[in-house]
Order: structure tokens, then sequence, then C-alpha cells
């Protein structure tokens, strides 16, 4: 069975620049597991790696969709699949890299997530009660159908909220069950399941100074760009933390200090949430980092890993 290397973490742990060096040295190339990185034109608030940063490796599943396009997981899956059979059929090695969960959960357990279902109807009333109401009204009512979900899905996340029930209004089963059914059916590839972890001290630091460095960078002019292009608060896109707090800020709603301090806050609870979710991954092996950690010494932390299990 082929093997394909995950390299998971919490946002700003520095999976980006060890991906690329350690794919310049195995022969690989590289699939994005972040979702808001699948989006045109969101590169700076997304920590998108430009050109010369990518240091001509091969990325996939960045710049995928427009801001205003519909992408599910289900969709997420079936490219990354079909990606990782591209590189292997080159000869190289698949290394999937990022922070988002789901993602990675739909690889390494093979889950199906029932991607036939799609109700519009259904899913503009959920988002209209939840803009009326907020989201924990919706939140509870995924409890009372699916307690296992809601346990799972954070009471922010509008997107997933809506997507369990819809699932269980066309089944009348849980999306946790289908998900469980699902995991009986093994992956394509054999995942070798790492993970970066970050002392929380400076992780935090780095967010702190990753938000900065994206003001920076153009951060606002960048919203401004996307806002001018038709593209607003009606995208799940632009819902994505760095983006509806600048989208406050132009409004008028919220000062510029708010807007950063609202930023590095969320992105904080966010890793936080993050790595709740990967210590979930069965058989998952951890990289610690500390403020002695060079990236070199983790590029060749991973060459040895990787030699041991050929």
């Amino acid at each position: 069975m082929d093997k394909v290397l995950i390299i998971a973490g919490p946002t700003a742990s520095g999976k980006t620049k060890i991906s690329i060096e350690l794919a310049k040295k195995i022969n690989g190339e590289i699939i994005s597991a972040d979702s808001m990185q699948v989006y045109k034109y969101m590169n700076i608030g997304t920590a998108k790696p430009d050109e010369e940063e990518r240091g001509g490796i091969k990325h996939y599943l960045i710049d995928e969709v427009n801001p205003d396009e519909e992408f599910s997981v289900a969709k997420y899956k079936d490219l990354a699949v079909k990606y990782i059979k591209e590189v292997i059929n080159k000869g190289k090695m698949p290394i999937v890299v990022g922070g988002t969960g789901l993602y990675i959960n739909s690889l390494v357990y093979n889950i199906n997530f029932t991607e036939t279902i799609c109700d519009r109807e259904l899913r503009n009333k959920l988002k209209k009660e939840a803009e009326v109401y907020g989201n924990k009204y919706i939140h509870d009512k995924l409890k009372e159908v699916d307690p296992e979900a809601a346990k799972r899905i954070h009471v922010n996340d509008t997107k997933r909220i809506i997507r369990a029930i819809e699932v269980y209004e066309h089944t009348k089963s849980p999306i946790s069950y289908h998900q469980e059914v699902s995991r009986n059916e093994p992956p394509e590839f054999e995942f070798i399941i790492t993970a970066l972890r970050v002392d929380r001290a400076i992780l935090y630091d780095r967010i702190n100074k990753r938000v900065d460095d994206m003001f920076a960078k153009g951060l606002i002019d960048e919203v401004k760009k996307l806002v001018s292009m038709g593209y607003g608060r009606n995208n799940t896109s632009m819902q994505a933390i760095g983006y509806k707090e600048i989208l406050s800020y132009l409004e008028g709603n919220i000062s510029l200090d708010e807007a950063i301090y609202i930023i590095k806050r969320d992105t904080r609870h966010y890793a936080k949430r993050q790595y709740t979710w990967f210590k979930r991954l069965e058989g998952i092996k951890w990289i610690d980092i500390d403020e002695t950690t060079r990236v070199e010494d983790i590029v060749n932390l991973y060459e040895c890993m990787l030699q041991q299990l050929a």
C-alpha cells in the first residue's frame, strides 16, 4: 500500500516551512489540508505560501475555488485522493499538510459525508435562523437530533452545524452514524500521521507576531479588494478569522485596535481547538518544538522516520 505522510498542527506551528524543506529532500509534493487556502485571492489572511516560499515544490488544493463558491469536505476528500494518486504516479511522496482536522479525518478514516445530499432551501432557512437568533439556537437544534455531533462541532461553526442537521433531515440518521459506518471501509493509502506540538507560550507569541505581520503585509487592502470584487459577509469564505473582523472595521462597527485584538484572541482559541481535534487521531506521532528547535532538525527527524518505515 502506498504511503502518505500527514503533517498536521495548529496555526503558526511552522508546518509550511518544514513541509516544503522536507519535500525538497524526499522528492515530495504537498497536498494542502487548509479550509481557507483553497480560496483564490485570499492570501495574506490565510498565511498562504507565495511562489517564492513554495521553493519550486508543487502544491495542490491551494487557490482551488473562488471565494463565493461552495467547497465541502466531500469535495476536499475527492480532490485530495485524486491529487495523492497523481503524486504517487509521478514516483513522488505525497505530503498532506494543514490544520483543518475535518479534512484530515476525511482521508484517514475514509469518511463518507453523504455528499449527495444538498438542500439549499433548508440551508438558507437555518442560516437565517442563526443570524436572527444566534448560533446557539441552531446548535441546540442539532443537539436534539445528534448529540454526538453537537459535542464535536463548536457552537460557532455554523457551516458544520447546518450540514449535520441537513444530513439528519434527509436520512433520519445522525451524521455521526454515517461517519462511523464509513470508517469500516479502510482507506486506499497507508497514512503516516504526525503533528507538530509547540509550547503554548511560544505558539501564542508566534500567533500574535503572525497577525501583526499580516497587517504589515496589507491585510486591510486585501479585504478591501475582495469587497470591491463583490465578496462579503454572505460568503462562507469571508466568515474566516481575520476577514470578518476587518469587514467589521471597514463598516465602522469596531476600531482597528479592536479588530487586531479579536483576531489574535480568536486565532489563539482556534489553535487550542485544533490541538483537541488532533489528539483524537489514532496512531498520531507528536513532534515537539521549542525555542531551540531548528527547521532542519525537524526535517532530519522526518527523514529518519520515513527511512525506518520504508
